[in-house]
Protein backbone atom coordinates (compact mmCIF):
# COMPACT_ATOMS: atom_id res chain seq x y z
CA UNK A 1 0.00 0.00 0.00
CA UNK A 2 1.48 3.19 -0.73
CA UNK A 3 0.74 5.72 1.22
CA UNK A 4 0.81 9.66 0.04
CA UNK A 5 -0.27 12.70 2.49
CA UNK A 6 -1.10 16.53 1.06
CA UNK A 7 -2.54 19.89 2.21
CA UNK A 8 -4.77 22.23 1.05
CA UNK A 9 -7.83 24.66 1.79
CA UNK A 10 -10.98 25.14 -0.34
CA UNK A 11 -9.41 27.53 -2.83
CA UNK A 12 -6.66 24.37 -3.95
CA UNK A 13 -10.25 21.95 -3.76
CA UNK A 14 -10.66 22.00 -6.83
CA UNK A 15 -7.01 21.05 -7.38
CA UNK A 16 -7.20 18.45 -4.93
CA UNK A 17 -9.94 16.82 -5.67
CA UNK A 18 -8.34 15.79 -8.99
CA UNK A 19 -5.10 14.80 -7.62
CA UNK A 20 -7.61 12.30 -5.95
CA UNK A 21 -9.27 11.42 -8.89
CA UNK A 22 -5.76 11.04 -10.94
CA UNK A 23 -4.47 8.38 -8.19
CA UNK A 24 -7.65 6.76 -8.47
CA UNK A 25 -7.91 5.66 -12.03
CA UNK A 26 -4.14 4.91 -11.82
CA UNK A 27 -4.41 2.14 -9.05
CA UNK A 28 -5.88 1.03 -6.20
CA UNK A 29 -3.13 0.25 -4.13
CA UNK A 30 -2.40 3.81 -1.71
CA UNK A 31 -4.09 5.93 0.99
CA UNK A 32 -3.83 9.42 0.69
CA UNK A 33 -4.10 11.48 4.11
CA UNK A 34 -5.52 14.79 3.35
CA UNK A 35 -5.26 18.00 5.80
CA UNK A 36 -7.97 20.57 5.21
CA UNK A 37 -6.72 24.23 6.41
CA UNK A 38 -10.37 25.23 6.14
CA UNK A 39 -13.70 24.09 7.53
CA UNK A 40 -15.50 24.14 3.89
CA UNK A 41 -12.48 21.53 2.54
CA UNK A 42 -13.20 19.06 5.43
CA UNK A 43 -16.93 19.14 5.33
CA UNK A 44 -16.60 19.06 1.50
CA UNK A 45 -14.59 15.85 1.14
CA UNK A 46 -16.08 13.96 4.15
CA UNK A 47 -19.28 14.51 2.38
CA UNK A 48 -18.12 13.65 -0.91
CA UNK A 49 -16.77 9.93 1.05
CA UNK A 50 -13.59 9.59 -0.97
CA UNK A 51 -12.61 5.84 -0.24
CA UNK A 52 -9.17 6.23 -0.40
CA UNK A 53 -9.21 9.01 1.50
CA UNK A 54 -7.65 9.92 5.25
CA UNK A 55 -9.38 13.78 5.86
CA UNK A 56 -7.78 15.94 8.91
CA UNK A 57 -8.65 19.09 9.79
CA UNK A 58 -5.98 21.50 10.39
CA UNK A 59 -6.46 21.78 13.91
CA UNK A 60 -5.59 18.32 14.91
CA UNK A 61 -1.90 19.03 14.28
CA UNK A 62 -2.39 22.81 15.42
CA UNK A 63 -0.14 23.51 18.89
CA UNK A 64 0.65 27.03 20.24
CA UNK A 65 3.88 27.35 18.43
CA UNK A 66 1.78 26.60 15.01
CA UNK A 67 -0.87 28.82 16.00
CA UNK A 68 1.64 31.94 16.64
CA UNK A 69 3.25 30.89 13.22
CA UNK A 70 0.24 31.19 11.26
CA UNK A 71 -0.25 34.74 12.25
CA UNK A 72 3.07 35.92 11.10
CA UNK A 73 2.91 34.32 7.69
CA UNK A 74 0.83 34.25 4.75
CA UNK A 75 -1.89 31.68 3.88
CA UNK A 76 0.73 29.57 1.40
CA UNK A 77 3.47 30.24 3.48
CA UNK A 78 2.08 28.66 6.31
CA UNK A 79 1.06 25.89 4.19
CA UNK A 80 4.78 24.96 3.59
CA UNK A 81 5.28 25.71 7.11
CA UNK A 82 3.51 22.62 7.74
CA UNK A 83 4.58 20.28 5.03
CA UNK A 84 7.12 18.40 7.49
CA UNK A 85 4.88 18.75 9.93
CA UNK A 86 1.72 16.37 7.90
CA UNK A 87 3.94 13.84 7.06
CA UNK A 88 5.15 13.70 10.84
CA UNK A 89 2.00 13.23 11.83
CA UNK A 90 1.22 10.33 9.30
CA UNK A 91 4.27 8.56 10.34
CA UNK A 92 3.40 9.36 14.26
CA UNK A 93 0.00 9.66 14.88
CA UNK A 94 -0.96 7.15 12.72
CA UNK A 95 2.07 4.78 12.30
CA UNK A 96 2.23 4.55 8.73
CA UNK A 97 5.53 2.70 7.42
CA UNK A 98 6.23 5.51 5.37
CA UNK A 99 4.94 8.91 3.91
CA UNK A 100 5.28 10.18 1.32
CA UNK A 101 4.16 14.20 0.89
CA UNK A 102 2.82 15.07 -2.89
CA UNK A 103 1.79 18.61 -3.51
CA UNK A 104 -1.85 19.35 -4.13
CA UNK A 105 -1.46 20.28 -7.81
CA UNK A 106 0.12 17.24 -8.91
CA UNK A 107 -1.28 15.09 -11.28
CA UNK A 108 -1.28 11.62 -11.91
CA UNK A 109 -0.94 9.90 -16.31
CA UNK A 110 0.50 6.18 -14.43
CA UNK A 111 0.69 4.22 -11.84
CA UNK A 112 3.39 5.46 -9.10
CA UNK A 113 4.51 2.48 -8.34
CA UNK A 114 7.74 2.11 -10.69
CA UNK A 115 8.62 5.25 -8.58
CA UNK A 116 8.61 3.08 -5.07
CA UNK A 117 10.10 -0.15 -6.84
CA UNK A 118 12.88 2.47 -7.84
CA UNK A 119 12.79 3.91 -4.10
CA UNK A 120 13.12 0.16 -2.81
CA UNK A 121 15.95 -1.17 -4.94
CA UNK A 122 17.61 2.00 -3.60
CA UNK A 123 17.07 0.83 -0.34
CA UNK A 124 16.52 5.02 0.64
CA UNK A 125 15.01 6.36 3.97
CA UNK A 126 14.43 9.73 2.26
CA UNK A 127 13.29 10.59 -1.40
CA UNK A 128 14.00 14.06 -2.87
CA UNK A 129 12.97 15.20 -6.37
CA UNK A 130 14.92 17.65 -8.40
CA UNK A 131 13.86 20.48 -10.45
CA UNK A 132 15.83 19.45 -13.35
CA UNK A 133 15.97 22.75 -14.46
CA UNK A 134 18.00 23.32 -17.99
CA UNK A 135 21.58 23.84 -17.74
CA UNK A 136 21.57 27.38 -19.11
CA UNK A 137 21.75 30.93 -17.63
CA UNK A 138 17.93 30.93 -17.26
CA UNK A 139 18.16 27.55 -15.45
CA UNK A 140 21.08 28.37 -13.60
CA UNK A 141 19.00 31.77 -12.00
CA UNK A 142 16.33 29.29 -11.68
CA UNK A 143 18.29 26.82 -9.43
CA UNK A 144 19.98 29.52 -7.17
CA UNK A 145 16.63 31.24 -6.71
CA UNK A 146 14.49 28.45 -6.01
CA UNK A 147 17.03 25.57 -4.94
CA UNK A 148 17.88 22.51 -6.64
CA UNK A 149 15.37 20.36 -5.23
CA UNK A 150 11.27 20.55 -5.31
CA UNK A 151 8.81 19.89 -2.53
CA UNK A 152 6.32 18.32 -4.69
CA UNK A 153 7.12 14.32 -3.58
CA UNK A 154 9.27 13.80 -0.71
CA UNK A 155 9.47 10.54 0.81
CA UNK A 156 10.44 9.66 4.50
CA UNK A 157 10.07 6.38 6.16
CA UNK A 158 10.43 5.06 10.17
CA UNK A 159 13.82 4.90 9.57
CA UNK A 160 16.03 6.95 12.51
CA UNK A 161 17.62 8.32 9.46
CA UNK A 162 14.52 9.89 8.25
CA UNK A 163 13.50 10.93 11.86
CA UNK A 164 16.66 12.81 12.13
CA UNK A 165 16.07 14.29 8.29
CA UNK A 166 12.62 15.12 8.80
CA UNK A 167 13.06 16.57 12.23
CA UNK A 168 15.75 19.20 11.18
CA UNK A 169 13.33 19.87 8.36
CA UNK A 170 10.52 20.66 10.25
CA UNK A 171 12.28 23.09 12.99
CA UNK A 172 14.42 24.84 10.13
CA UNK A 173 10.55 25.56 8.37
CA UNK A 174 9.31 26.71 12.12
CA UNK A 175 12.43 29.45 12.39
CA UNK A 176 12.15 30.81 9.07
CA UNK A 177 9.40 29.99 5.63
CA UNK A 178 9.08 32.78 3.85
CA UNK A 179 8.48 33.56 -0.12
CA UNK A 180 11.49 35.15 -0.09
CA UNK A 181 14.55 34.42 -2.23
CA UNK A 182 18.02 34.55 -0.08
CA UNK A 183 21.16 32.78 -0.50
CA UNK A 184 20.64 29.37 1.52
CA UNK A 185 16.47 29.37 1.73
CA UNK A 186 13.18 30.01 0.13
CA UNK A 187 9.90 28.82 1.64
CA UNK A 188 10.57 25.09 2.62
CA UNK A 189 12.50 24.42 -0.10
CA UNK A 190 15.93 25.28 -0.45
CA UNK A 191 16.26 23.49 2.67
CA UNK A 192 16.37 20.18 1.02
CA UNK A 193 20.15 20.89 -0.65
CA UNK A 194 20.98 20.25 2.48
CA UNK A 195 19.57 16.67 3.17
CA UNK A 196 22.44 14.48 1.03
CA UNK A 197 25.56 16.26 3.01
CA UNK A 198 23.77 16.16 6.66
CA UNK A 199 21.72 12.82 6.45
CA UNK A 200 22.24 9.43 5.58
CA UNK A 201 19.77 7.27 3.63
CA UNK A 202 18.56 10.19 1.21
CA UNK A 203 17.91 9.27 -2.42
CA UNK A 204 17.70 11.55 -5.65
CA UNK A 205 14.50 10.14 -7.41
CA UNK A 206 15.76 9.60 -11.14
CA UNK A 207 12.83 8.33 -12.75
CA UNK A 208 12.09 11.49 -15.14
CA UNK A 209 8.56 10.64 -15.14
CA UNK A 210 8.59 11.95 -11.77
CA UNK A 211 8.54 15.46 -11.75
CA UNK A 212 7.83 16.68 -15.38
CA UNK A 213 7.04 20.38 -14.33
CA UNK A 214 6.36 23.88 -16.50
CA UNK A 215 10.29 25.03 -15.28
CA UNK A 216 11.59 21.72 -17.45
CA UNK A 217 8.66 20.54 -20.20
CA UNK A 218 10.90 22.67 -22.90
CA UNK A 219 13.45 20.14 -22.66
CA UNK A 220 11.00 17.29 -23.51
CA UNK A 221 8.55 16.83 -26.96
CA UNK A 222 6.33 14.38 -26.95
CA UNK A 223 7.16 10.86 -28.48
CA UNK A 224 3.58 9.13 -28.43
CA UNK A 225 0.46 8.79 -26.47
CA UNK A 226 -0.22 5.54 -24.59
CA UNK A 227 -4.12 4.99 -23.84
CA UNK A 228 -4.45 8.46 -23.42
CA UNK A 229 -0.38 8.30 -21.12
CA UNK A 230 2.44 11.39 -22.42
CA UNK A 231 5.33 9.30 -23.47
CA UNK A 232 7.86 12.05 -24.04
CA UNK A 233 11.83 12.06 -24.93
CA UNK A 234 14.85 13.81 -23.85
CA UNK A 235 15.53 16.39 -26.39
CA UNK A 236 19.16 16.79 -25.65
CA UNK A 237 20.21 12.75 -25.05
CA UNK A 238 17.21 11.14 -26.76
CA UNK A 239 16.30 9.16 -23.54
CA UNK A 240 12.36 8.23 -23.57
CA UNK A 241 10.33 7.96 -20.67
CA UNK A 242 6.38 8.13 -19.67
CA UNK A 243 5.19 10.64 -17.76
CA UNK A 244 4.46 9.39 -14.16
CA UNK A 245 2.99 12.29 -12.56
CA UNK A 246 2.99 16.43 -13.96
CA UNK A 247 3.04 19.03 -11.78
CA UNK A 248 0.72 22.20 -12.72
CA UNK A 249 2.35 24.61 -10.88
CA UNK A 250 2.03 27.75 -12.89
CA UNK A 251 -1.60 27.68 -14.31
CA UNK A 252 -2.97 31.09 -13.95
CA UNK A 253 -6.76 32.09 -14.75
CA UNK A 254 -7.47 35.04 -16.75
CA UNK A 255 -10.99 35.12 -16.92
CA UNK A 256 -13.38 32.49 -15.27
CA UNK A 257 -13.26 31.32 -19.39
CA UNK A 258 -9.61 31.58 -20.05
CA UNK A 259 -6.61 29.70 -18.73
CA UNK A 260 -3.09 30.44 -19.19
CA UNK A 261 -1.15 27.29 -18.68
CA UNK A 262 2.49 28.80 -18.93
CA UNK A 263 4.19 25.48 -19.76
CA UNK A 264 7.48 26.23 -20.74
CA UNK A 265 7.14 24.35 -24.00
CA UNK A 266 6.90 26.08 -27.45
CA UNK A 267 5.51 22.40 -28.69
CA UNK A 268 1.89 22.41 -29.01
CA UNK A 269 1.58 18.75 -29.53
CA UNK A 270 3.43 18.49 -26.63
CA UNK A 271 1.12 20.71 -23.89
CA UNK A 272 -1.88 19.53 -25.41
CA UNK A 273 -1.27 15.94 -24.27
CA UNK A 274 -0.26 17.27 -20.64
CA UNK A 275 -2.79 19.89 -20.04
CA UNK A 276 -5.91 19.36 -21.92
CA UNK A 277 -6.59 16.04 -19.91
CA UNK A 278 -5.75 17.99 -16.63
CA UNK A 279 -7.99 21.22 -17.73
CA UNK A 280 -10.72 18.75 -18.71
CA UNK A 281 -10.43 16.70 -15.16
CA UNK A 282 -10.24 20.37 -13.22
CA UNK A 283 -13.38 21.46 -15.13
CA UNK A 284 -15.04 18.62 -14.10
CA UNK A 285 -13.81 18.70 -10.36
CA UNK A 286 -15.38 22.69 -10.18
CA UNK A 287 -18.59 21.20 -11.88
CA UNK A 288 -18.64 18.53 -8.91
CA UNK A 289 -18.06 21.11 -6.33
CA UNK A 290 -20.20 23.80 -7.66
CA UNK A 291 -23.30 21.20 -5.76
CA UNK A 292 -21.63 22.25 -2.65
CA UNK A 293 -21.38 26.31 -3.35
CA UNK A 294 -17.74 26.33 -3.93
CA UNK A 295 -16.46 28.75 -6.66
CA UNK A 296 -12.69 29.67 -7.47
CA UNK A 297 -10.91 33.25 -7.79
CA UNK A 298 -9.39 33.32 -10.73
CA UNK A 299 -6.33 35.61 -8.83
CA UNK A 300 -3.68 33.00 -7.41
CA UNK A 301 -1.81 35.11 -4.40
CA UNK A 302 0.90 33.36 -1.92
CA UNK A 303 3.23 35.95 -0.45
CA UNK A 304 2.84 38.16 2.33
CA UNK A 305 4.45 40.94 1.05
CA UNK A 306 1.16 42.81 -0.07
CA UNK A 307 3.32 44.79 -3.09
CA UNK A 308 4.35 40.93 -4.40
CA UNK A 309 1.14 39.75 -3.66
CA UNK A 310 -0.78 42.36 -5.87
CA UNK A 311 1.62 41.72 -8.61
CA UNK A 312 0.40 38.31 -8.38
CA UNK A 313 -3.00 38.62 -7.96
CA UNK A 314 -3.10 41.49 -10.56
CA UNK A 315 -0.03 41.32 -12.93
CA UNK A 316 1.79 38.04 -13.18
CA UNK A 317 -1.13 36.13 -14.27
CA UNK A 318 -1.88 38.13 -17.40
CA UNK A 319 2.11 37.36 -18.58
CA UNK A 320 1.34 35.41 -21.50
CA UNK A 321 4.68 33.96 -22.93
CA UNK A 322 3.15 31.67 -25.65
CA UNK A 323 -0.10 32.43 -27.16
CA UNK A 324 -0.59 28.36 -27.74
CA UNK A 325 -0.16 28.71 -23.43
CA UNK A 326 -3.59 30.13 -23.75
CA UNK A 327 -7.30 27.61 -23.59
CA UNK A 328 -10.83 28.32 -23.46
CA UNK A 329 -12.49 26.51 -20.53
CA UNK A 330 -15.75 25.68 -22.15
CA UNK A 331 -14.59 23.32 -24.52
CA UNK A 332 -13.75 21.40 -21.28
CA UNK A 333 -17.08 21.83 -19.97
Amino acid sequence: MITFCTLFDSYYLDKGLTLYRSLENCTENFKLYIFCFDDVSYNTLNELNLKHAIVIHHSEIEDEELLRLKEERSKAEYCWTCTPVIIEHVLKHYGEPNCTYIDADLYFFRDPQVLFDEIEDAKANVVITEHRFKNDWNGRRLCKRSGKYCVEFNYFDQSERAWQALTWWKQKCFEWCYHLYEPDRMGDQKYLEKFPELFQGVHELSHLGGGVAPWNLGQYKLERIEKGQPVLTDIKNGTEFPVVFYHFQNIRYLSENMVNVSSGSHSKKTKDAIYRPYLKEIEYSRKELKKYGITFSVKKIYSSNKLIAFLQGNVLRFKVKSLTDVYRLEQFR
